[in-house]
């Protein structure tokens, strides 16, 4: 989620215009999305993310209007039993979004420093205008409310959550795979960090969505992994590929891919080992090569998905099956 408050705050930074900020605070039944997912919406009507699958945003935008008019917060009820597409009951606070410089500095100094943060919801679940009603975002040991104008919010129920840093993807290779993988991977939110050989003279605009493009030779390659960080190693060289994983082999990320088989990735194994024979079994228990889940993938853009799915299944920590065999909840 953090990214998609990321995308919010880029937009109210690059219009700086009256703003009111819905979050979904609690949710009785089920939905689309889950408490916590947050959407801009203009004066004017332009609306920034979503806070389901698109059966709710016109409601929101039409409620909105008296935030606008009054200043007053607002917590709106949607019911959705007894509307198609959504089957529970969302409480979502509507609030005055009027962040200061100081707010949009230490934000985006977090988000840089990939650091967590938390995020209070102050409301009462029931529809009503209150403008005790208000979200706090902490920093740190720095508290910062989204509006300049909050009363005491004493007896109100509070909705906590703590948001960890972007999840980032680091492909290490340049070729066409690469150049879907990082479009792909962005497409889901990801900040996609693309490593390239300087001597291949690649360029950001060689892919599509990326955030940050690393030219180094694999033998000076250093990088930080953290666990919300997914690696995949597809040079299509099997010299560079090892180089790589050695420069790796003391990082422990969420995630580290190899492309191509299962024998090539054994080779690499024997070769590793062979180097360093005192490496930790942890370090080679996250790697996973090939990488990618069996969905019948042929296409670069096929192969791409087959990996991202691989990804999300790890640090998600769930096995994949068809969800019309899981009994129960979608999420749990």
């Amino acid at each position: 989620m953090t990214h998609e408050l990321k995308t919010i705050i880029q937009h109210f930074e690059a219009r700086q215009e009256k703003s009111v900020l819905a979050t979904v605070v609690a949710l009785d039944g089920s939905s689309y999305r889950r408490p916590g997912v947050r959407m801009l919406i203009f004066e004017n009507g332009d609306m920034i993310g979503a806070v389901s699958g698109g059966c709710v945003e016109k409601e929101v935008l039409r409620q909105a209007q008296s935030v606008f008019t009054t200043g007053v917060s607002r917590v709106m009820v949607y019911d959705g039993r007894y509307r198609l597409g959504c089957e529970g009951i969302l409480y979502i606070l509507l609030e005055p979004f009027q962040p200061d410089h100081s707010f949009l500095t230490e934000f985006w100094k977090t988000i840089e420093q990939r650091k967590p943060f938390h995020i209070r919801s102050f409301f009462q679940k029931e529809q009503s205008d209150n403008s005790a009603y208000h979200s706090v975002f902490q920093f740190d040991e720095s508290v910062f409310p989204v509006s300049q104008q909050v009363e005491s919010s004493k007896e109100l129920s509070i909705f906590e959550q703590e948001m960890y840093p972007c999840f980032q993807l680091v492909i290490i290779g340049a070729e066409h795979d690469a150049v879907q993988l990082c479009k792909y991977a962005a497409l889901t939110g990801w900040e996609v960090s693309v490593v390239a050989n300087p001597r291949e003279e690649k360029t950001k605009k060689d892919f599509p969505g990326i955030h940050k493009l690393i030219l180094v030779e694999p033998e000076m390659f250093a990088y930080t992994l953290d666990n919300q960080t997914a690696v995949v190693i597809m040079t299509h060289s099997f010299v560079k590929d090892l180089q790589f994983v050695m420069a790796l082999k003391e990082e422990k990320g969420a995630y580290i891919g190899l492309l191509g088989p299962f024998k090539r990735r054994e080779k690499l194994f024997d070769e590793l080992l062979e180097r360093f024979p005192d490496i930790s079994e942890d370090f080679l228990e996250q790697i996973h090569g090939p990488a990618g889940i069996d969905i019948g993938a042929e296409t670069p853009q096929e192969i791409a998905i087959s990996i991202l799915s691989e990804i999300l299944s790890v640090v998600n920590n769930k096995e994949p099956q068809l969800l019309k065999d899981k009994m129960g909840k979608i999420h749990s």
